[in-house]
């Protein structure tokens, strides 16, 4: 019975995640196709769900440095699209928090591939 709540369980967050890339490609779209106000609108939801989606895979490792990085990789999108929509140059900072969201998954991989 373990089994079958844990492919439920499963299940469920694989469902949050497709939901996820669906407000993210949502807040991108919307962004490439300049509809400022719900692209600034979609960083809400979309932000949210990745940090429920960290918070739900917390106790796995792998899981939680993924979805950590994610929730960096959009906090520098939205930054980076604010910036465009208010012609001002935010792209520093988006980068920042785009290295922070990569050197975590580069750490991950390098601890994994060198110490087991």
């Amino acid at each position: 019975m373990a089994d079958a709540a844990e492919d439920s369980s499963l299940l469920a967050l694989k469902k949050h995640e497709n939901t996820h890339i669906l407000l993210w490609l949502i807040k991108d779209s919307c962004w490439v196709m300049e509809f400022k106000v719900p692209a600034l609108v979609m960083i809400f939801p979309t932000l949210s769900m990745a940090f429920y989606l960290l918070i739900k895979s917390w106790s796995n490792t792998s899981e939680r440095i993924h979805n950590w990085a994610i929730c960096f990789w959009i906090m520098a999108n939205s930054i980076w699209m604010i910036g465009e929509f208010t012609e001002q140059e935010y792209r520093p900072y988006a980068a920042i928090l785009f290295g922070i969201g990569l050197m975590s998954l580069v750490s991950f991989y390098l601890r994994k591939l060198f110490v087991k």
